[in-house]
């Protein structure tokens, strides 16, 4: 424990510094090689983030496999892996996960992104295993959330039946727990901008839109926010710990 604690590097002490970006940049500008400088820059940032290119090509993967299938097929299969309430009954631990690999509409266009720039972003900062915790408890928690919301509906008979069927997969939830962690990566005003513009996104949906979706993504914002105080707390504990075992 002692060599662990000596060798441990907190990562939430790296924070971003909007003031020097436009410095940093010309900086970089100006240096000679550019192309070649990039492309370094790009390979070390995908480096840092196996887990944000893994997930991208599964979900390019699984929106292959819909695309060659039948539309009654694909239903079906979204509708196996959907976290809706009759599923969240009858098999919870498969369709939490599966959900979170598989996408509904057209090509992808928007999760690739995220997944290839904030999530890649993301990783490279946190690390793997503290990115797929992030993403993990923003996905898992905002969707327990809303099926407990939606059982305690359909108890009242506020619910109609078919809505304990519907489709509902995608990453939404994980990714907007993931953007609430962010924050405390940037520093200034960039971090009060982005927490408030991410809370008064959520909300927003909350008020305007009012589905179980848009309870979702305000919870998993929350639980993201939560995650990433509790982390820091943590982190310096184990920082005055590793300190003191220096010592």
């Amino acid at each position: 424990m002692s060599f662990l604690l000596r060798h441990y590097r907190s990562p939430w002490d790296r924070t971003i510094d909007p003031t020097g970006i436009p410095a940093a940049v010309a900086r970089w500008w100006r240096q000679p090689h550019r192309t070649v400088r990039f492309v370094e820059l790009i390979r070390a940032f995908y480096g840092r983030a196996p887990g944000s290119c893994a997930y991208a090509f599964t979900v390019f993967v699984t929106w292959w496999t819909l695309r060659g299938i039948s539309p009654t097929a694909a239903h079906r299969l979204i509708l196996s892996a959907s976290t809706n309430l009759h599923n969240m009954r009858q098999d919870p631990v498969q369709v939490l996960v599966a959900s979170a690999f598989w996408t509904e509409g057209g090509f992808p266009w928007s999760v690739l992104a995220t997944c290839l720039t904030v999530m890649a972003l993301a990783e490279g900062w946190l690390g793997t295993v503290r990115w797929i915790t992030a993403f993990a408890v923003g996905h898992i928690g905002a969707t327990l959330a809303v099926a407990t919301g939606l059982a305690f509906a359909e108890h009242r008979g506020l619910l109609p039946v078919r809505a304990t069927v519907v489709s509902d997969v995608g990453a939404s939830y994980g990714f907007s727990a993931v953007f609430a962690v962010l924050t405390f990566h940037l520093g200034g005003r960039l971090r009060v901008l982005w927490a408030s513009g991410l809370l008064a996104w959520a909300v927003h949906g909350v008020w305007h839109g009012q589905t179980f979706a848009d309870y979702g993504h305000l919870t998993a914002v929350l639980l993201g926010f939560c995650w990433g105080a509790l982390a820091v707390a943590g982190s310096h504990r184990l920082e005055r710990a590793r300190d003191r075992a220096v010592v």
